[in-house]
């Protein structure tokens, strides 16, 4: 229901698709800019549209109690804090368990501006063997483009200047709260590696 309402919310207000998903039961899709809880909504309608289910992480108590099940429906995968796996290997756990998974992660974590994205979504691709496809969010033009599929590689720098390349063209709906498209593994905002 709630993805019928985005689908239909989304077209109301004249957001357009360019661009399409590649093939593979299997992908890691980044939305960005990230700079309001509404980032969310094009998100979900976005993979409407395109007649997929997206996933997503949420905190292990987000799924106890009544709302479990409400969670688990809309695509919602349990992270478990506190154990001796880490966020990374139980999203690969999750990958290798599944026979299609589509998992949609806002690198940047936060609505505010901060100057690195989170580097679970690469670190994730990365050991999971999986292809990260971009989702530019752009509110002038209403518009949420998709970009080529990127496998990791061995240069985390290379392929992070394609994903700046790529990401360069986006607003969000508050552009002062946009951060910067690097990982924290980086060490400066020209992609340079840290050393």
């Amino acid at each position: 229901m709630l993805s019928r309402l985005a689908l239909w919310w989304f077209r109301l207000t004249g957001w357009k698709i360019d661009g399409s998903f590649p093939p593979e039961p299997k992908l890691i899709v980044i939305g960005a800019p990230h700079t309001t809880n509404w980032d969310f909504v094009f998100m979900l309608a976005t993979m409407t549209s395109c007649r997929l289910k997206a996933s997503f992480m949420g905190k292990d108590s987000l799924f106890k109690g009544p709302f479990g099940p409400i969670m688990r429906r809309l695509g919602g995968i349990s992270i478990r804090r506190g154990v001796r796996e880490s966020v990374v290997e139980q999203m690969v756990s999750a990958f290798e368990a599944a026979s299609s998974l589509i998992l949609v992660i806002a690198p940047a974590a936060t609505r505010r501006r901060s100057d690195h994205w989170k580097s679970g979504f690469y670190h994730i691709a990365h050991t999971a063997r999986v292809p990260i496809v971009p989702a530019r969010i752009n509110y002038p033009e209403k518009l949420v483009t998709l970009g080529p599929p990127l496998i990791p590689g061995d240069d985390l720098s290379a392929d992070m200047d394609i994903l700046r390349s790529f990401f360069a063209g986006g607003m969000g709906k508050y552009p002062a709260q946009m951060s910067d498209i690097r990982l924290e593994e980086e060490s400066g905002p020209d992609g340079s590696r840290a050393t």
